[in-house]
């Protein structure tokens, strides 16, 4: 079955090639030339969505596309060089950002990516054919696709599960930012914030205080530890 991605773009030049190479790379696309198209769009598999459009801005409809739907890929498409702003889409729940100007290309790889890893994000973390991992009260069934900390479901982005896929089934050891971006999303390149922020998403849902994580451990001058029965913290706060 094709995937369906929408482009949700203003500038026509941009997405007359963004939808083009969509198309080449065999993509069923569809295109939004604002906000409020875009959330009434049908179901698309992926988002690929501009920051600065007209009426309902990226920010807001990334928001509420997420509050829809947890397992949407989204990935953001902007002229914004701030890492503020980068962040703050990742804040939001987008799974991945390209700034303009952009390669095509590459594009269309971060698309293969996000949604390679959306449909097939437990098969990196099995073990035979395991499909439950656990570490203390959390919980993953990576069949379908749903978490639980002590019986209760979390909702978290497909990054996000994809995240604590792999440090649950590598409890207490520590990696560092861009082996994560590696081992977990198979990205080469890229923004290491995006690894922090998806940590701290992480944190928010996990911990008592996220302030002082038990379970996401900031590892310093390594990265990052998950620990199932978390001790003494000897590393400090989050970060």
């Amino acid at each position: 079955m094709t995937d369906h991605v929408l482009v949700v773009e203003d500038d026509p030049t941009v997405a007359e090639v963004v939808v083009s190479y969509l198309q080449r790379a065999g993509f069923l696309v569809t295109a939004a030339t604002h906000g409020q198209a875009a959330l009434d769009a049908d179901h698309p598999d992926l988002v690929v969505l501009d920051l600065m459009l007209p009426g309902v801005d990226g920010w807001e409809v990334c928001r509420q596309l997420r509050s829809r739907d947890a397992q949407l890929p989204i990935i953001m498409l902007t002229a914004l060089g701030e890492e503020s702003d980068r962040v703050l889409g990742l804040e939001l729940g987008a799974d991945d950002y390209v700034t303009k100007p952009f390669s095509p290309r590459e594009l269309v790889l971060r698309v293969q990516s996000v949604l390679r890893r959306s449909k097939a994000a437990s098969g990196a973390y099995r073990t035979g054919s395991a499909a439950i991992v656990s570490g203390g009260s959390l919980e993953l069934d990576l069949t379908a696709h749903r978490a639980t900390l002590a019986g209760r479901e979390l909702t978290l982005t497909a990054r996000e599960f994809d995240l604590l896929a792999f440090f649950l089934a590598n409890p207490g050891r520590a990696f560092g930012r861009a082996e994560l971006m590696e081992r977990v999303w198979g990205w080469s390149f890229g923004d290491q914030s995006t690894v922090t922020v998806h940590v701290r998403r992480l944190r928010e849902k996990l911990e008592a205080d996220p302030a002082k994580p038990q379970l996401l451990r900031t590892v310093w001058g390594v990265g990052y530890r998950f620990d199932s029965d978390p001790g003494p913290d000897q590393n400090g706060g989050p970060g």
